[in-house]
């Protein structure tokens, strides 16, 4: 099957409060979790090998896994950059094949981030290939899943997500509305009316990164205010590694490597299977 090229499905999800995940990979058991779970669920699924992922297994390795897996899988799968800064690193993605990459200028001075990303869509699209960008800055580590506290980082501000999807033609703007990246020691909870009026404003699908531990009520009530794409990372490095740990001591005696990674990524895959379906339930 093709890779899901286009924003269709995307703007279907939004139109259906429904959402499409964007699962994180970092090797090869990742993604073949995601793609296994794309294919029991028959949804779109979003595989996002991107720019810390790359810092682990390497860009032309990781980029090569993730887009063969996607070509050979019968599901609607896209293969996603998340969240990049650098231009060349885009480019490079966008030449390879990715369906969508993610400019991550969220960290700039407004003016800058706009010059960013204006820039980014423009390699973007020449190639047929769409944009998710973002304002507002999210707290925590992509890459760490435990925070102490549920406290969010600079929120995202309705006019000014307006003045910057028209500046920049992006396709979906994550967003900051009290998520936050990684599991916290206390229920996070979004501030949905500055969501409500975010998605009055702007005119393409809003994302939500930061989604793993959040409470099934808040992100229910996020689809129904204009997200269509939500992030999962730290549910899958959580599954991965609980499964690891529960094999290792029958597998560590016989060094069996083979049944610890089997164990892992079947544990992904049944997490990435359950968060798919919750996105496609419509609240």
């Amino acid at each position: 099957m093709m890779l899901l090229y286009g924003t269709d499905a995307l703007t279907a999800a939004a139109r259906e409060g429904t959402a499409l995940p964007g699962f994180v990979a970092y090797n090869l058991e990742t993604v073949q979790a995601i793609v296994a779970a794309a294919e029991t669920s028959g949804r779109p699924v979003l595989l996002q090998a991107g720019s810390s992922a790359f810092r682990h297994a390497g860009r032309e390795a990781l980029m090569a896994l993730a887009l063969d897996a996607a070509r050979r899988s019968t599901a609607r799968i896209g293969v996603h950059l998340d969240h990049s800064r650098d231009l060349a690193e885009i480019t490079a993605c966008i030449e390879a094949g990715y369906t969508s990459v993610m400019v991550d200028g969220s960290h700039l001075p407004f003016a800058e981030n706009v010059a960013l990303t204006r820039a980014a869509v423009r390699r973007a699209h020449d190639a047929g290939v769409w944009v998710e960008a973002e304002l507002g800055a999210l707290a925590g580590d992509e890459d760490v899943s435990t925070r102490a506290t549920a406290a969010g980082g600079s929120m995202t501000d309705p006019g000014q997500a307006a003045e910057f999807v028209a500046a920049t033609g992006a396709d979906a703007l994550a967003v900051a509305v009290g998520n936050v990246h990684g599991f916290t020691a206390e229920p996070v909870r979004l501030d949905l009316d500055r969501l409500e009026r975010i998605g009055a404003l702007v005119p393409v699908p809003l994302v939500l990164h930061g989604a793993s531990g959040l409470p099934e009520a808040e992100l229910l009530g996020a689809l129904r205010r204009g997200v269509a794409k939500v992030n999962v990372n730290a549910e899958l490095r959580r599954s991965y590694l609980a499964a690891v740990v529960s094999v290792l001591p029958e597998a560590l005696p016989g060094s069996d490597t083979v049944a610890t990674w089997s164990a892992a990524r079947d544990a992904v895959t049944a997490t990435a299977l359950r968060v798919t379906e919750l996105l496609a339930s419509r609240g």
